[in-house]
């Protein structure tokens, strides 16, 4: 399959499994494009034209050619200069890599990832959230989220893809829509009762218990096991943490119970003051179950050979 094929095929699958629904996608897409009708020429110069085909400016071929045909892919999770060198490296070795994926983003998409921000407002309005309240609470934190991205070195890791000649392409939000919107319909479907059960949940899972081999299991850090789920909200896409502030009006909004991947400690603390309960499912095994989802829809139409690295390892739930 060429490389543009696969890069469409993921944000496709991105826009199906978003939380917020085909409809407001195609919404923001629409804006977007109202938006750049409108910019005089020289800015139209500079505009990241891929923001007109889907929402997520955390996922780009970052180096490549789109006509590439890709047979094997090396997949991880942080794929940063050394998963580079790893990557020739392999090649030395007789080992055929075409491209490299990288869930968490790099070059121009880990400069413009923060803007994935703004769908947190509608999945929170979706909970029950006014989007106003949303909407304010989140500009604050946009800010801040790209303000900390500004001065960071983020083609690094291009450049040495570059020289070395390997293609190079990020999926973030796109695998993070597959596990937020997995994992709610699971919830929504067994209904746990508790914060045991949905640890018993979690754990069913063949991301989560390879990774509690390795001693970083799913986590209740806010309630025990015998307190009532109540109403679940899994929170694990766009882009990171959202506004530390939002806990009481998740509170009032009838949220009992969130589900995400990390948690920092400001956000625990206002967490805690709420008396919401917190289950952290886990950073990278959260990570893994999204890529290996996004990876089970694009084998739909070929297969790959997937070599794994940096954190990522593949379960596949294909017949």
């Amino acid at each position: 399959m060429k490389l543009g094929d696969i890069y469409n095929i993921i944000t496709d699958i991105g826009m199906e499994k978003d939380p917020r629904g085909k409809a407001v996608v195609k919404k923001d897409l629409l804006m977007a494009k109202k938006k750049y009708d409108e910019m005089p020429q020289k800015d139209k110069e500079l505009y990241d034209i891929d923001r007109l085909e889907h929402p997520y400016t955390d996922t780009r071929i970052i180096f490549g050619e789109k006509t590439l045909e890709v047979k094997t892919m090396l997949v991880g999770i942080d794929m940063e200069v050394s998963e580079v060198l790893l990557a020739d490296r392999l090649r030395d070795k007789g080992q055929k890599v075409d491209l490299i994926v990288s869930h968490h983003p790099e070059g121009k998409a880990l400069a413009a990832f923060y803007d994935v921000m703004h769908m947190q407002a509608d999945i929170l309005n979706m909970v029950g959230v006014p989007i106003s309240i949303a909407e304010s609470l989140l500009s604050d934190r946009i800010k801040e989220v790209e303000r900390k991205v500004m001065p960071a070195n983020h083609m690094r890791a291009v450049d040495a893809a570059r020289l070395l000649d390997i293609a190079f392409l990020t999926a973030h939000t796109p695998a993070d829509n597959c596990v937020a919107t997995y994992l709610q319909n699971l919830f929504d479907k067994k209904k746990p009762e508790t914060l045991g059960d949905i640890l018993d949940i979690l754990l069913d899972l063949p991301e989560y218990r390879e990774s509690a081999r390795n001693n970083c299991p799913p986590k209740i850090i806010r309630g025990n096991s015998s307190n009532k789920a109540g109403k679940i909200f899994v929170d694990m896409t766009g882009g990171t943490e959202g506004s530390k502030n939002i806990f009481g009006r998740l509170s009032q909004a009838g949220v009992s119970t969130i589900v995400c991947m990390h948690l920092g400690e400001e956000h625990f603390k206002k967490a805690q003051e709420e008396q919401i309960n917190v289950v952290i499912a886990g950073h990278i095994a959260s990570d893994t179950l999204g890529l290996n989802l996004l990876l089970d829809e694009l084998e739909k139409k070929e297969r790959f050979k997937i070599l794994t690295c940096s954190g990522f390892r593949r379960f596949s739930r294909r017949k």
